[in-house]
């Protein structure tokens, strides 16, 4: 009698090293470009933000500064859930938010002819939908006991 190994092993893969890796590098990266621009867009005056980003003297300035208030949120739900294992579900939450507002963004953008600009929320979009697959399908951050 031979014994052969379980076609159904519930042990969950252990997610590889670059995979990991990968996604923190994309979670740094996010929280970085969405801290920079939410902390510029809540603290620089509006003339020297327009000099920046023109839309910006084109309307409220609380919506200029709502905007960095999400771009901030963005930020911090992207990486403190996953670092602190404290929900970490919100983080691909965050991911999923961060990716709306990219396409929000975009299409802002290409109706203001700014299609130079765009590159970069192409780039935020594409780490964003990584993080979202990545956290929630492949390497999920297990939260603290």
């Amino acid at each position: 009698m031979s014994t052969t190994a379980s076609t159904t092993d519930l042990t969950p893969l252990r997610p590889s090293l670059a995979l990991r890796i990968g996604l923190w590098t994309a979670q740094a990266l996010i929280f970085v470009a969405f801290g920079g621009a939410g902390l510029t867009k809540l603290f620089t005056p509006i003339p020297q933000l327009a000099a920046m980003m023109p839309w910006a003297s084109e309307y409220s300035e609380v919506f200029v500064r709502a905007i960095g208030l999400v771009d901030l949120a963005g930020a911090l739900g992207i990486i403190l859930p996953s670092l602190t294992r404290i929900m970490p579900r919100l983080t691909v939450l965050a991911a999923l938010g961060c990716a709306t507002l990219q396409v929000f963004a975009l299409a802002f953008h290409l109706s203001r002819g700014e299609a130079a600009v765009t590159p970069l929320n192409i780039l935020l979009l594409a780490l964003s939908l990584f993080v979202l697959w990545g956290r929630n399908n492949k390497a999920p951050i297990r939260p603290r006991n």
